[in-house]
Order: C-alpha cells, then structure tokens, then sequence
C-alpha cells in the first residue's frame, strides 16, 4: 500500500511540474483561484466566530 501511495505522490508530482513548464499562465492561474478559496474560507470562519460571540 505505502508503494502505490509512492508512486501516486511521483505521478502527481510530474503533472504538476510538467503543467507549470508548458502553461505558466494558467498554473498561476489556477494557483490564484486556489488561495482566493482559501482566502474566502477563512473570511467565512471568521464571520462565524464573530457571530457566535456577539
């Protein structure tokens, strides 16, 4: 199991690397999206928390 995990890791890995190399622009792209998501998430859990203790 921990060698199909390995290989999974590698094959992601390569993907990655070979999406940054042959499209910069939307690897940043997609990297954008992904901490505006992040971004909004936090925003949210605050607004919660906020709310709880008012």
């Amino acid at each position: 199991m921990a060698q199909a995990k390995k290989i999974a890791l590698y094959v992601v890995a390569v993907f990655v690397l070979y999406t940054i190399i042959t499209s910069p622009a939307r690897a940043a792209d997609l990297v954008q999206i992904g901490f505006e998501g992040i971004s909004s998430a936090a925003h949210g859990v605050g607004e919660f928390m906020t709310q709880l203790i008012s």
